[in-house]
């Protein structure tokens, strides 16, 4: 197994293993889609795998931490398919034992990858999955806010909190057909489910919001338009 040493306030990569470091998740095995737990003693070298804030070589190397482990993932296009965020996702979420969570499907990465596929490749690059990566764990932090029996999940009141605090703004029959569509029997919405909802509603408001020329926040559509707006959503 490779090891990690520390040199002027980075991690280098050492020996033939393939480790490296996904922002806010730690160690990462890039070729098994793993989670390496850490070994090392922390007052060593854990320190350098944090960036300090507002350094900027050290948001460099964040950066270019970010580019090799994508690369490791989705090889000489540069660009990860539903099949591969699918298995990136539920390794990371898996790691964590606080998240409720039957790991998401391939149908919901489907969506994700409609939600930030900026130019129509099916596909996730770089820039693209990195944006896909900061929102998730932006709405992970929402979550774990309004999680606060640390169930793993959060019921339907909570969500209407948390759709809020996300910045989309809906009015009571919404909320509850988002109360139908994502929770449970017991009216509990889990991890994957919470990502899903926020998945489909950012995109849905991007999409009007590109119809919406002049912001009145009133679209006229034909059926092809509908369609097209509602089917790759």
């Amino acid at each position: 197994m490779g090891s990690l040493a520390c040199s002027g306030g980075s991690a280098m990569l050492l020996g033939s293993m393939g480790l490296w470091w996904l922002p806010g998740e730690g160690l990462f095995n890039a070729e098994g889609f793993g989670i390496v737990p850490l070994t090392f003693p922390p007052s060593k070298c854990l320190w350098t795998l944090q960036p300090r804030p507002g350094h900027t070589d050290q948001e460099s190397e964040e950066q270019q931490q970010f580019r090799n482990i994508f690369r490791q993932i989705a090889g000489d296009d540069m660009e990860i398919c539903a099949d591969e965020l699918k298995n990136v996702l539920n390794t990371v979420v898996n790691k964590h034992k606080d998240l409720k969570t039957q790991g998401f499907t391939l149908e919901s990465c489907r969506s994700m990858i409609a939600l930030m596929d900026t130019d129509g490749s099916g596909r996730l690059n770089l820039q693209e999955f990195h944006h896909l990566w900061k929102k998730i764990k932006a709405w992970q932090k929402i979550f774990k806010h309004y999680d606060t029996d640390h169930s793993g999940t959060i019921n339907s009141y909570e969500m209407r909190n948390a759709v809020n605090d996300a910045g989309f703004h809906l009015n009571s029959q919404l909320y509850d057909i988002i109360t139908m569509r994502y929770a449970d029997k017991h009216m509990n919405i889990d991890f994957d489910s919470f990502i899903c909802c926020f998945v489909r509603l950012e995109g849905m408001f991007r999409a009007f919001n590109a119809f919406d020329k002049d912001g009145d926040g009133i679209i006229k559509l034909n059926v092809l338009e509908w369609l097209q707006l509602t089917m790759y959503a």
